[in-house]
Formats: C-alpha cells, sequence, structure tokens
C-alpha cells in the first residue's frame, strides 16, 4: 500500500513495518546500530554519531527532493525504528549504472525475523509500480552472505560482474563486489496475483 503525503512523499507499509521519511528521534536509535561492529562488519568501519546522523540527514534530504529514497523502518507492533531501507539512484563508476539501487540495514537484534526482504519488497514494488524502472541492482561485498541471501529472497540474480568497489583500496578486504539485479518483467511474474 502507498500513502502520498505531503509534497508528494512516499510512506509504505507492509504487514509488519511502516517505511517512512526520517524523524529526529531515529537518529539516536541509528547512530546506535551504525556503531555496532557486528551490524557493520561489510562495510569498512563503524560510523560515529556525527556520521550516522549526517547519513540520516542526506537520505531525508533525498526524500524530501525525490519522494523516495533510503526511508527509515519503523516495526507496527512497538512504534521502534529498526533501520533502513530503500531506493538510491546509484552513478558510481560499477558495472551497469546508472540505476536505481535497493538497500537495506537493520539494527542485529532485529536480524532473522525476516524484515529485511519484507521492507525491501515494499521498496522493489515501489519501484516498479510507481517509478516504472526497467530492473533494480543491488551490490555488496562477496562476503556478506546475509545479504546476498535476501538478494535472492526477492528474485534477484548475480549479474557475474564482480567489482572493485570504487571507494576502496583495491587490497581491502572488502573491497571485491558482486551485483544482483532484477527486471521489472522478473518482478511482475514472480510477484503475479
Amino acid at each position: 500500500m502507498i500513502e502520498t503525503l505531503k509534497r508528494d512523499i512516499c510512506q509504505l507499509q507492509t504487514e509488519r513495518l511502516i517505511i517512512r521519511q526520517w524523524q529526529a528521534d531515529d537518529h539516536a536509535p541509528f547512530a546506535a546500530m551504525c556503531a555496532d561492529p557486528n551490524v557493520m562488519r561489510y562495510f569498512p568501519a563503524p560510523l560515529s554519531e556525527a556520521e550516522s546522523v549526517q547519513l540520516a540527514q542526506k537520505a531525508t534530504a533525498l526524500i524530501e527532493q525525490n519522494g523516495w529514497g533510503f526511508w527509515a523502518v519503523e516495526r507496527k507492533d512497538t512504534g521502534q525504528f529498526i533501520g533502513l531501507t530503500g531506493l538510491h539512484y546509484q552513478d558510481l563508476d560499477i558495472p551497469d549504472t546508472p540505476f536505481i539501487e535497493i538497500g537495506w540495514r537493520l539494527a542485529a537484534d532485529q536480524w532473522g525475523k525476516g524484515f529485511a526482504p519484507e521492507a525491501a519488497q515494499a521498496a522493489l514494488r515501489y519501484a516498479f509500480e510507481s517509478l516504472q524502472a526497467p530492473a533494480v541492482y543491488a551490490f555488496t561485498t562477496l562476503a556478506n552472505q546475509p545479504s546476498r541471501r535476501v538478494m535472492e529472497k526477492l528474485g534477484m540474480t548475480d549479474c557475474e560482474k564482480n567489482f572493485m568497489h570504487p571507494k576502496l583500496p583495491h587490497d581491502h578486504a572488502l573491497a571485491e563486489h558482486c551485483l544482483y539485479r532484477i527486471t521489472r518483467q522478473a518482478w511482475l511474474q514472480l510477484n503475479a496475483e
């Protein structure tokens, strides 16, 4: 279900989640999440509180500008902020760009409950039904098996175009990334009612 808010900012809902614009109250739990070495193990380093707030503010501004982006994710049953999911216009110097990227990051105590694929599926629906994207991509470091499993649950397939992330030194342990994709046609076939 898609609701249009002021400035045409989109809010998505699933059975258990509200996927929405960021609020100031999200900054502290987001900073705690991004400081957790377990959550950030597939990123170059955990983020400081200031870096996390800056990232949340950037996400907020992009949603204000475009109506969509990396939204905050809230549990309906508790009202708790649990992470982010959403879409980003990606133009890094990597294979197949420019494209719409999908991504997610959840607090460790929310893992294993199916929230990442549930939230990401809502973002994919928005990408294909509202934005009419021809395809959506995701990428991660090769070792990130949990995110790769989410990509596969969403019906995404490995493009077999591994690349070295342009923002990391080539000898960095996380530098080599894989690229996954799902086309609008494939998504429609998987989600035919």
